[in-house]
Order: C-alpha cells, then sequence, then structure tokens
C-alpha cells in the first residue's frame, strides 16, 4: 500500500488525485465513492454530510455530495458519469466516520458508470504515490501525521 507523508493510499482501490475521491469496485457493476486519507487529513474534522438522492445521474466534474468539515465546505466531485444508486446514511449521521475509518465505513455513496470506459481516467492503487505526492506538494499539504 503506498503511503504518501503519511496517508495511507490502499492498492485496490482507484482514485481521482485531483478531487481526493476513491473508488472500489464492488464486483456488480457499482462502485463505492469516499474521501481519502489525503482529504480528510486537509479538511479535518467532519461536521456534515449532504448527498444527493440515489437514482440521480451525475456529470463528470459534478458534485454528488457536499461535505462540511469545521474548516471547509466544499463539493465532493464525481471523476465520470455514475448513478446513485446508494447514499451511506451512517455517514449523513455520524460524519466523522469519513475520519476514522476512511476507506471502509467512511464511503459516501455508491455508483454505477453511464459508460465504464471512463474509468481509465482514475489512477490505480499502485500507481498513485507520485501524483499524490505532486498534489500534496502543490497544495502545501504536510501529511496525515
Amino acid at each position: 500500500m503506498p503511503v504518501v507523508r503519511g496517508c495511507n493510499l490502499p492498492d485496490e482501490l482507484l482514485y481521482d488525485v485531483e478531487n481526493n475521491l476513491w473508488y472500489r469496485d464492488e464486483g456488480d457493476g457499482t462502485f463505492s465513492v469516499g474521501m481519502t486519507m489525503i482529504a480528510t487529513g486537509m479538511a479535518g474534522q467532519l461536521v456534515a454530510f449532504t448527498a444527493k438522492k440515489a437514482g440521480k445521474t451525475i456529470k463528470a466534474g459534478k458534485s454528488c455530495a457536499t461535505v462540511e468539515s469545521g474548516k471547509w465546505v466544499g463539493p465532493a466531485k464525481l471523476g465520470f458519469e455514475a448513478e446513485i444508486v446508494a447514499v451511506n446514511d451512517n455517514l449523513v449521521a455520524t460524519p466523522t466516520l469519513a475520519n476514522t475509518d476512511t476507506y471502509g465505513e467512511g464511503w459516501m455513496v455508491k455508483v454505477k458508470p453511464t459508460d465504464p470506459s471512463e474509468l481509465a481516467s482514475l489512477t490505480k492503487g499502485s500507481d498513485v504515490a507520485a501524483p499524490y505526492e505532486a498534489k500534496m506538494e502543490a497544495d502545501s499539504f504536510a501529511g496525515c501525521e
């Protein structure tokens, strides 16, 4: 597993480095989506999570949810067009799950890509260290520890 400046980036995930999101292939044509450890580290403790409704199709680069912390409010932008098929109600109730279990219970939404070929724009976990090192440098983010 790549670790960049103390931030874990599991190998089995796909990453949208620009938008700080991870994607887990659920094996049934859907993908769980969540914030990376880098995103939660930069944002700090989450205080609110508001997702778009299941059944809604989101265009690439558009928000599937709004995330709020004590120092940041912003959109979680999808890296490809997809339909939201499920929302993590546990995260809505307890936003800090994104901080404490980023790659597990802290997932935000599950999506079904409109065109699976668009997944090629994501970065594989095994290749994500260098792009994230560059992004963290550009964002002046010291790291997760």
